[in-house]
This record gives structure tokens, C-alpha cells and sequence, in this order.
């Protein structure tokens, strides 16, 4: 196996990729690859090419739900595969941009008559996480509006955003994102939102948006309670997918992002992501690594380290975005594969005080990509200790970490941009899409259909159920005092008993469906009732 040896300065010449027009430059002289691993690799790639072609022209993409895989025409409406949804992009992309001139300029006003001055953005996954990233990565103390986030069901974190905006929560829009629109976590947030605008006498129809799909259940709810506006989600996008869609743009726009900048950014690295040759091609240089770091078997880790704080959300969308989409039990052939990659990260500096000591001497099980971005800040820095900046010392954390891993043996690359801009955001956006397609090719799996998640939400339905269940019991045997091995017995629920066990201690830690508890000799014991 080839040794990781001191980085070369002919080498690193060799192998950076710059685009000045991009804004982009890619350094993966750190990582170990033979010289000749680009021709040898060559013919394979060029199936791959042949491949995404056929996706970004409409082929359909994710069997399992039959549907096609058509991010690529939201910053580029010209490549759809026909007018209908060039013209529909377009005309919504217009729509965005007209309503938030609108709420800016007073011309749409809260039911008082006053102006919007936040946005409560509700959804999870994909609906969540892009907006969530590009929010904090380009806010500004000069936003047009302020963006919140519920994006999970835990009761006391939606309490806590609704705490902050109590004050003004009449001049805040709720923008409610659901592709099916039977999603739970996003229903439940949206229903908690209802009932605190009610109990502040507030009609929440008068402040409620909506992004689903065309005859969704939300889409229903939106339409029959006159919500004020509804965007549209197509089936071609999928949610981690989905930030250059009306699911992020909304949100920013209404924020005061410059989503054509950021469409531009997107547009302009998907250009770049299309040329043949490798060494010309960032994505297919980052998908390229990962597959020489993983041997195409993956289970690696990826650790994702963004030396600026704007870019501390990043790690977390590319766990979804990668994750999801090369997290699979089996390839195209239906052969067990178990591919993926594992991605975590901090930010720097804060990585050298948490883990980056694991990174050094623990085990070598991942490779280290870096994010450094050249501009420190608007104004120019104080010169602290060591006739150096803070920005200096950040830089000079970057450059110290990585060679330490070098030294180690240790794999990293070190992706550049000079300063976070919409535009850049945008880059980085295309730039990993496109590589999670290629990898997902080199090793012959499926990067747009989730099996699993779907198995995932089956199962919380099937708890749900078993919970109303037991309830249902209790409700009619008012009085009665059952353990779980009763509760199962009676319910006739084979090897139910460690979920309702787990059921009825949460049950009974929240009053809200009041079951009591008699304790026994042990928790096996306990005895639970309402009476």
C-alpha cells in the first residue's frame, strides 16, 4: 500500500486545481494516489460522464419512485427536459423574487398592518438543513428579515424559538415545507405554531406560506384555509437536493440573500463539473479521492473542517447530502455492498482543542477535508502578538494542522475560496452535489432513492399506533393497574413489551395523557393506570 510521504512543492504544482471565475482553488497533493491512477481511471469515467448526461436530460433517476433527478435545471432552467418545467422554474424563480419585494415593501402586511420583520422557517431534513446553512453562512446584521428554524418535534426546542419571537410573533411568517405534506415532524410543528398564534389571537392563515407538492395534504390545508402564498416542490428535486428550490430560496430571499448570485455560483460550478478531464474537473477530483481513500468498498470517514465560523453548519448539510445518498445497503445489481461515508466535523481552530488529537495518533480510518476561505473580515485586523492577526493565527492553524497530518500519514484535501458570498455558497453547493453523483457511480449504487429512511418512518408509525393502542386499554379499564408484560398480554403485541416499556416511562415523565404510575418491587414491576 502506498505511504502518505512530506507533500512536494512539484506535486502540489501538478495537482491544484484553480478557477479564478469560480472562485475555487483544490488541493489533493496530501492525498496518496499513484501517478498514473487518472489515465487508469479515465475509461471508467468516461461511462460516468456518458451517465450524468443522461440524468441531467431527464432520464429517470430514482427507480423506486420512478422519477427523475433535476437539481441541475433550478440555476440552469434552459437544460430541463422540456419548456413546461424550463417555463415553470423560471416563473417561479420570478414569483420568489416578486413576493419578497412585496413583504419588504410593505405591500403584504400582517393582519395589524404592520411589516414582517421575521420568518419561521418549519421542516426537517433536506427542508431544513440547506436553508439553515445558507442562512447563517451569509447573514448579516443587515438582513431584511431575521430567519428561525423548527426543524425537529422535541417540544421544549420549538418552546424556545417561540420564546424569542413571543414578542413578535404578529410580524413573523411561518414558511411551512413539506414535499408529501404527511411529513411528521413538519405537521407537528406546523400544528404547534397554529395553536401559539391562536392563543395570541393571531390567524395564522394570514401568516402562513407554503412549499409542497401540487395536491399534497398541505397543499390541501394551504388552499382551503386561504394561506397567504404557496410555492411549488416537483418530484424532480429531491430534499437534499432541494436548497437552490423554492425550499431555500423563499426563506433567503425574504432574508435578503442575493439568490441570483447564489444560482449563479451553482451554475457556474456545474459547468465546470461537466468537462471530461479530470484534472479540469473539481468534483470529479474530490469523487476520485474519496474512492482512492475508501478502495470503492467506503466506510470511511469524512472529516469536514471549515476554518471559518459562517461555514460551521456546512458539516451537517454534507452529512445528509452524502450520507443519504451513499449510505446503501446494495448496488445497482441488488448485491449486498454496505457502501458509505461517514461525515462529521467542527470548525477550525476549535478542531485542535477537541479531537484532532484522535485525528493524529487514534486510528487511521478517514481522510480530513479542509475549507479555507482567504478573507478574514471587512475591516482590516488589528496586528496582535507576533506581528500576526487573528486571522493570521487562524490561517496559520490550518497550514499547522494539515502538515501535522501529512506527517502522520495522515490523508486531507484543502478546498479554497477567497470569501463567503452568496456566489461562493453556490459553488460549494454544485461542487459537492456533483461529486456525491460520481462517487455514487464508481461504486455502482443508487445516490438518489432512501430505502431506509422510509423504513425509518415506519416503524415511528408503527410506535405511535402501539402507544394509542395501550391508551385506548387503559381508557377503557379506567382504574385498572396493568404492568407492560400485562399490557402486552392483553393487546396480544408479541415481543412488544420493551416498546411499551420505553412508551409508558415517557408517558408517565409527561402528564399530557394522564397515566399514572404504582410502583412495584422493580421498574419491571411498576403498574400503570388512568383513572
Amino acid at each position: 500500500m502506498e505511504q502518505l510521504s512530506e507533500t512536494s512543492w512539484p506535486k502540489f504544482k501538478t495537482y491544484l486545481y484553480a478557477d479564478p471565475e469560480s472562485d475555487l482553488m483544490i488541493d489533493i497533493s496530501r492525498m496518496i494516489f499513484p501517478e498514473d491512477f487518472f489515465s487508469r481511471m479515465a475509461p471508467q469515467m468516461e461511462k460516468i460522464y456518458a451517465q450524468i448526461d443522461l440524468l441531467e436530460k431527464g432520464a429517470i433517476a430514482n427507480l423506486d419512485e420512478n422519477r427523475r433527478v433535476g437539481h441541475y435545471w433550478l440555476r440552469n432552467p434552459e437544460l430541463a427536459p422540456n419548456p413546461e418545467i424550463s417555463q415553470a422554474i423560471q416563473e417561479n424563480l420570478a414569483n420568489i423574487k416578486a413576493f419578497a419585494h412585496q413583504i419588504h415593501n410593505g405591500e403584504i402586511r400582517n393582519e395589524n398592518g404592520a411589516l414582517f420583520k421575521n420568518i419561521l422557517l418549519i421542516g426537517i431534513g433536506g427542508s431544513c438543513l440547506g436553508p439553515q446553512f445558507v442562512s447563517d453562512a451569509l447573514g448579516t446584521n443587515e438582513d431584511r428579515m431575521q430567519l428561525f428554524f423548527i426543524d425537529n418535534t422535541d417540544p421544549e426546542g420549538m418552546d424556545q424559538i417561540f420564546k424569542r419571537l413571543e414578542s413578535e410573533l404578529d410580524t413573523t411568517l411561518c414558511i411551512v415545507i413539506s414535499k408529501s405534506g404527511g411529513t411528521l415532524e413538519t405537521r407537528n410543528g406546523m400544528l404547534e405554531a397554529k395553536n401559539v398564534y391562536q392563543e395570541n389571537n393571531l390567524d395564522f392563515s394570514k401568516h402562513a406560506i407554503s412549499i409542497t407538492q401540487e395536491d399534497s395534504k398541505l397543499d390541501h390545508v394551504s388552499q382551503t384555509e386561504g394561506w397567504l402564498k404557496s410555492f411549488p416542490m416537483w418530484d424532480w428535486v429531491g430534499g437534499r437536493t432541494s436548497v437552490l428550490s423554492s425550499v431555500g430560496l423563499v426563506g433567503l430571499a425574504l432574508q435578503g440573500v442575493e439568490i441570483e448570485s447564489l444560482l449563479a455560483g451553482a451554475r457556474r460550478c456545474d459547468e465546470k463539473t461537466r468537462e471530461v478531464a479530470a484534472d479540469h474537473n473539481p468534483a470529479a477530483l474530490l469523487a476520485l479521492m474519496w474512492y482512492k481513500a475508501t478502495e470503492g468498498k467506503g466506510g470511511k470517514q469524512m472529516v469536514i473542517l471549515p476554518y471559518k465560523d459562517r461555514l460551521v453548519l456546512f458539516s451537517k448539510y454534507l452529512q445528509q447530502l452524502l450520507m443519504e445518498s451513499l449510505g446503501k445497503e446494495k448496488d445497482l445489481e441488488g448485491r449486498i455492498v454496505h457502501q458509505g461515508l461517514v461525515v462529521f466535523g467542527n470548525k477550525g481552530s476549535t478542531d485542535q482543542h477537541s479531537y484532532v488529537q484522535q485525528l493524529l495518533e487514534g486510528p487511521n480510518n478517514f481522510f480530513v477535508t479542509f475549507i479555507e476561505v482567504l478573507k478574514d473580515r471587512a475591516k482590516l485586523s488589528p496586528i496582535l502578538a507576533d506581528n500576526s492577526t487573528c486571522g493570521d493565527y487562524l490561517q496559520a492553524s490550518l497550514l499547522g494542522t494539515r502538515n501535522a497530518l501529512t506527517l502522520k500519514g495522515r490523508e486531507s484535501i484543502t478546498i479554497t475560496i477567497s470569501e463567503v458570498t452568496p456566489f461562493t455558497i453556490g459553488v460549494l453547493i454544485g461542487l459537492f452535489e456533483r461529486a456525491v453523483s460520481i462517487y455514487a457511480l464508481l461504486v455502482n449504487i443508487n445516490a438518489y432513492n432512501q430505502p431506509a429512511v422510509e423504513m425509518g418512518k415506519m416503524c415511528t408509525g408503527e410506535a405511535i399506533t402501539l402507544k394509542n393502542l395501550a391508551l385506548d386499554f387503559l381508557r377503557e379499564n379506567r382504574g385498572q393497574k396493568f404492568t407492560v408484560e400485562q399490557l402486552a398480554q392483553q393487546l396480544k403485541c408479541i415481543n412488544a413489551e420493551e416498546t411499551l416499556f420505553k412508551l409508558f416511562v415517557h408517558l408517565c415523565a409527561n402528564q399530557d395523557h394522564s397515566v399514572q404510575i404504582q410502583k412495584g418491587k422493580s421498574i419491571f414491576e411498576d403498574q400503570y393506570f388512568i383513572e
